[in-house]
């Protein structure tokens, strides 16, 4: 098998002759047809209508520890559980990758949605086993890991200073909640330092890595570099927070080269994690997944049209395939603005991350509705925290040369680092509150 290091990305200039002068208004013309915003971080965890409840008491935070020179920030909205009027059982949760600060009313009303079928609600049914619920959000979401796993440490401090009596804590995050937690405990372990941990859980989270299909994050360096005015998508493709936790980034729409050790960002922070211990050694280790175990994927080929959109008479335009399977120079879609800019972009040795297994965002919907493009709906979603990935299967996060297809049911327990895990029984969205796993979790918080 070839290694995931020799996976790549080119880009084949298509104008074949010296482009003409760019036409009056043209630049304000492409600009107006261009999708805006920042449109496929995740499926966010927000999305769920309806009252959030009020904390009961909210801290402001500072990171225990600089990274890069920086001190993060954040703030944790604190809920007693039943029979209490103070912290006595903290469970931490961490908010999500994204953009910006966190949203802790709508973290709240996404985790405490009711799922069918008897429409139950997480949050609730953590308070009423007498667990103290703590949302744990950060300043700046797509800063780096390790700065607002800073932010972690210090609410974890909090927690054990406010706390009343002995229970031991309970740490985790969804998506890279998990990954920014994670890092803080083995950081406090490798410092010498109690953080009073008994459990740490994650849920979906990236812990090998995370997909974004590449030419999505080269259309829209596309955009932003056409329609420069106002920040976007591009800026969280960009920051380090994207850098560190996909397995696969490019950066600019213009790219050529390697995929998987594109970023040094990335490369830096399995260095950090390997340094602390990889994973913190005290707490038993739970982790949740949006996807499947036994290896079954969505109905989404490899290397088949997503969309094409025109505008501006076909001056302008892009059209989208999903990932192909590996192979050399496989076509995955190209981008024009004529005369400024005609390409085509080609990957090798890239696996059809798209419909494997795994906890789903609906990137290729998200972007085609934004351009009023046609879209079939078995298109719409992607892969986003693969299944191998977010039960932290044994193997190397740069040259995955893991199965994306692999039918975990099959494995040995041992073949995973954390201590127990539950998948899906479907490929639901990423960061999806579903029966199959709250029940889970419940159960294993009650222990």
């Amino acid at each position: 098998m070839a290694t995931q290091r020799a996976a790549r990305i080119d880009v084949e200039c298509a104008l074949r002759q010296e482009p003409q002068p760019v036409p009056a208004g043209r630049a304000e013309q492409v600009a107006q047809v261009l999708p805006k915003g920042v449109l496929f971080a995740t499926a966010a965890p927000g999305t769920a209508t309806g009252q959030a409840r009020v904390p009961d008491t909210e801290w402001a935070l500072t990171s225990a520890w600089s990274h890069e020179g920086q001190i993060a920030a954040g703030v944790a909205a604190v809920y007693y559980g039943a029979g209490h009027d103070r912290l006595v059982r903290p469970m931490i949760f961490a908010d999500e990758f994204g953009y910006g600060p966190s949203d802790l009313p709508a973290l709240w009303r996404h985790f405490n949605a009711p799922y069918p079928p008897h429409e139950n609600r997480l949050l609730d049914q953590l308070l009423s086993q007498g667990i103290d619920v703590v949302l744990l959000g950060f300043g700046v979401r797509h800063t780096h890991i390790q700065a607002n796993a800073g932010v972690a440490a210090a609410c974890i401090r909090r927690a054990i200073a406010e706390r009343t009596g002995s229970a031991p804590l309970i740490v985790g995050g969804v998506g890279m909640g998990g990954l920014i937690t994670r890092y803080a405990l083995a950081e406090m372990e490798n410092r010498g330092e109690d953080h009073q941990t008994m459990t740490y859980l994650s849920y979906d989270t990236p812990h090998n890595g995370a997909w974004i299909p590449l030419i999505l994050q080269q259309l829209v360096y596309f955009s932003e570099s056409l329609a420069p005015a106002e920040p976007g998508q591009a800026e969280l493709i960009r920051s380090p927070a994207a850098q560190q936790l996909l397995w696969a980034w490019v950066e600019s729409g213009h790219y050529s080269g390697p995929v998987a050790t594109a970023s040094p960002l990335r490369t830096a922070f399995l260095a950090d994690l390997r340094r602390v211990g990889w994973f913190p050694v005290k707490p038993r280790k739970l982790g949740v997944a949006n996807g499947a175990a036994d290896g079954t994927g969505r109905n989404v080929p490899p290397d088949e049209p997503v969309f094409e959109w025109n505008a501006l008479g076909g001056a302008v335009g892009a059209s989208v395939r999903t990932q192909p399977d590996r192979g050399t120079s496989r076509l995955v879609g190209g981008m024009r603005a004529v005369p400024m800019w005609a390409g085509k972009s080609y990957t090798s040795d890239v696996a059809s991350f798209d419909g494997a297994p795994g906890g789903r965002i609906p990137a290729y919907g998200m972007i085609a509705d934004e351009l009023g493009a046609p879209i079939a709906s078995r298109y719409r979603s992607a892969c986003f925290v693969p299944s191998v990935s977010a039960v932290a299967l044994q193997y190397d996060p740069v040259e995955w040369t893991v199965d994306l297809y692999t039918d975990i049911t099959a494995l040995s327990p041992a073949q995973s680092q954390l201590d127990d895990y539950q998948c899906d029984s479907d490929n639901s969205e990423h960061g999806k509150v579903t029966a199959t796993l709250a029940e889970w979790i419940l159960r294993q918080l009650a222990k």
